[in-house]
């Protein structure tokens, strides 16, 4: 077996898990009252996933995108998608160039450490697929050439819940690409008042600076994926996602996929928390972000007024932990 941690030399458990807070701490100065999908948005971003909001306007996805951004030192885009927008206004385009004559690639907003593509659901399917396949492949292909998306690329992309007249839904099978499906809601009395005095003098997001540069947050991605999974987690996640294709109330479980997104968000959990080993609470932390996108109920259970989220707690009590793994382990 190859050394450890090979990949991210001068990194360690302790290291990782105080950038990871830093992150937190530093995003927290302008996103007020939203700590945990703050980490479950870094968790995405470190374990190479991507992210899907659906929420209301106004309640701080583009800050969220741009706070990240920042924290890491990173380049970030952001594109209003409206139905005539094509593949190329995303990924870029052949242009001619006057000097030589000949047609050279510029490339689109996608080339960038973060993207946030905001009302995907009001781009065509096809514009979505393209953006879904550099999702996916992390590259894009123009006229038979190939061109790599930075590393690190964290999409963030966002729908709205109302006003859906005109608009196309992204299938369960694109669905199935987002690591996390999160909702920032509306911010608590105490946590608006803190928004608000935060915007005093300016926009709060122009007083951070960043907290881990683009080197060191690539060390902590090749970091999380080392992180030691037994064999016993890797078969409670496995579990888990089997049950969810034997139970009555769905008609689609939770993919392959799922269960890979599943141990690699995991993996992060662990090591922001200093741990170089995953336990089942990393797991069922993450199973409803994970999964609750990914599961679709039968017409009988909707007429029974039942969830996914009822669902997922009640797979989680059937399917038991391994025995003998706890943090205090």
């Amino acid at each position: 077996m190859p050394p450890r941690r090979k990949s991210a030399p001068g990194l360690t458990s302790t290291g990782f898990g105080e950038l990871f807070e830093a992150m937190v701490d530093n995003i927290g100065k302008v996103l007020k009252g939203k700590e945990e999908v703050v980490r479950l948005s870094l968790t995405a971003m470190v374990a190479g996933g991507h992210l899907l909001f659906e929420d209301y306007p106004g309640t701080g996805k583009t800050v969220l995108a741009r706070a990240i951004s920042t924290s890491i030192s990173a380049t970030t885009n952001r594109i209003q998608c409206t139905p005539d927008l094509l593949p190329a206004d995303i990924t870029g385009s052949p242009v001619l160039d006057r000097k030589t004559g000949e047609f050279v690639f510029r490339a689109g907003p996608v080339f960038a450490n973060v993207f946030l593509a905001d009302e995907i659901n009001r781009a065509t399917p096809k514009t979505q697929s393209a953006l879904l396949e550099a999702m996916a492949e992390r590259t894009v292909t123009v006229d038979g050439t190939t061109h790599k998306l930075p590393r690190p690329f964290f999409v963030l992309a966002t729908e709205n819940p109302i006003e859906l007249a005109g608009t196309f839904p992204l299938p369960e099978a694109q669905l199935d690409r987002f690591l996390f499906k999160l909702s920032l809601g509306y911010a608590s009395p105490e946590a608006e008042v803190e928004v608000l005095m935060a915007h005093r003098t300016g926009e709060a997001i122009d007083t951070i600076g960043s907290v881990v540069d683009t080197e060191q947050l690539i060390s902590m991605i090749d970091w999380a994926n080392n992180v030691t999974i037994s064999e016993q987690m890797a078969r409670y996640i496995v579990d888990i996602c089997q049950a969810t294709r034997s139970d009555p109330t769905l008609q689609m479980g939770a993919s392959s996929r799922a269960a890979l997104s599943l141990m690699r968000a995991s993996r992060v959990v662990a090591a922001s928390q200093g741990r170089d080993d995953v336990l089942p609470d990393d797991v069922r932390l993450l199973v409803r972000p994970v999964l609750g996108h990914r599961l679709l109920l039968t017409p009988d259970a909707l007429l029974r007024d039942d969830t996914v989220d009822n669902v997922i707690d009640r797979l989680l009590t059937q399917v038991k932990a391994p025995l003998g793994l706890s943090k205090s382990a």
